[in-house]
């Protein structure tokens, strides 16, 4: 027996109902496809593996992910950290091309053990890609030495993969996807099958669900990038161990999970949002100014991740721009003396960052920005 979908309120549902609301508003942005989407989805791409990998200690910068997921070197990222994301990076790259897979898609061990391969292949000694052969327990985040949750017997976890799969297939399919995403991660981070990297295949589960939906691109879905922001990453893990329990219980209540759940989406949901409309105003608003300048509409290829606050690369500029060396590293040199973009560092570890020009820019676009709502504290709830 797994954890059971559990039936939702009122107040769920008005979530949900939300949640879908802004994912439509974006859906119609998104068809349209303005010229700075690619690089806000390699962005938010980049944000999840972080945020994902950050959860478990491995953290690393946004910039550097984004440097991995173009095939530029990573600046700061150590070579412990630098392999746990290329893993993940990996995994996530499968998942997002899943989304397009047909009607003869089905989730099995195969592919389940296959994306662990991807995620932990570097770990040898683990058993990456096999049920693990024992016991596992997970520590609490405030004392290593303290189980905070005994896992099922490794015995059992063959059979239980066994349902969690059927349940993936042909499972409360009438359900929101968000809820069945919510309990597919719930369910596989409590049966554990693997001796390490449970976590992180759990949250590429829940992105793996939303990219079988096929209606958004999974980037803008998952809610990874939420959970690595430290005062979340110990809700997430308190709200584990709560509903959880201390060993593998399914009788216990999953509410509290997915009401966690919904909420993480719906923040998401409003901070993607927010990042389109700034996006769209910005570029219109660089467009102008490069116009006014005399230069080309593509430098604003270049603009865009300075004014989000992300390094500037002139290898990644290159290729969003589709560029020679020579044209990119005169647009960059341009840039530079106009006062738009700043350089740090030297030879491979040379980068920009928005200049003194930028700020007036900042200040015109994002003076309209409103703080984010919790969907369950309105109007007296929660």
């Amino acid at each position: 027996m797994l954890y059971q979908t559990p039936d939702l309120d009122a107040d769920d549902r008005r979530v949900l109902a939300e949640i879908d609301e802004m994912r439509r508003r974006l859906r119609h942005v998104l068809r349209a496809q303005p010229r700075w989407s690619g690089q806000l989805r390699r962005n938010l791409t980049a944000r999840a593996i972080a945020g994902s990998n950050t959860i478990e200690g491995y953290a690393a910068t946004v910039d550097d992910v984004e440097a991995l997921l173009t095939g530029d070197e990573p600046l700061e990222a150590v070579d412990r950290t630098r392999v746990e994301l290329e893993g993940y990076q990996r995994a996530m790259t499968y998942i997002q091309a899943l989304a397009d897979a047909g009607d003869e898609f089905r989730y099995d061990a195969g592919l389940l053990n296959g994306l662990h391969f991807m995620l932990q292949g570097h770990h040898l000694d683990k058993r990456p890609g096999r049920w693990r052969a024992g016991p596992v327990f997970v520590t609490s985040p405030d004392d290593p030495l303290v189980p905070a949750y005994t896992a099922p017997g490794h015995e059992g976890v063959p059979g239980l993969m066994d349902e969690l799969l059927d349940w993936l297939n042909d499972g409360d399919l009438d359900a929101p996807v968000h809820v069945r995403a919510s309990m597919a991660h719930l369910n596989l981070v409590n049966i554990h099958p693997w001796k390490d990297g449970n976590g992180r295949m759990s949250r590429a589960l829940s992105t793996l669900v939303f990219s079988r939906e096929a209606l958004m691109p999974p980037e803008f879905s998952s809610i990874e990038e939420w959970l690595g922001r430290g005062q979340n990453t110990y809700g997430y893990y308190g709200v584990l161990q709560h509903v959880g329990g201390p060993q593998w219980n399914p009788q216990r209540d999953t509410r509290p999970w997915i009401r966690f759940c919904l909420g993480a989406h719906h923040r998401q949901a409003q901070q993607a949002q927010r990042r389109t409309d700034l996006l769209s105003r910005a570029w219109i608003r660089l467009g102008e100014a490069a116009e006014e300048l005399g230069l080309d509409e593509r430098v604003v290829h270049a603009l865009l991740p300075a004014f989000w606050g992300s390094r500037v690369r002139r290898t990644v500029y290159q290729q969003d721009a589709g560029l020679s060396d020579q044209q990119a590293l005169r647009d960059i040199r341009e840039l530079v003396r106009l006062g738009w973009l700043v350089p740090h560092g030297r030879a491979r570890a040379r980068h920009y960052a928005s200049g003194p020009r930028m700020v007036a820019v900042n200040d015109e676009v994002r003076q309209s920005v409103e703080p984010f709502v919790d969907p369950y504290v309105r109007d007296g709830l929660g």
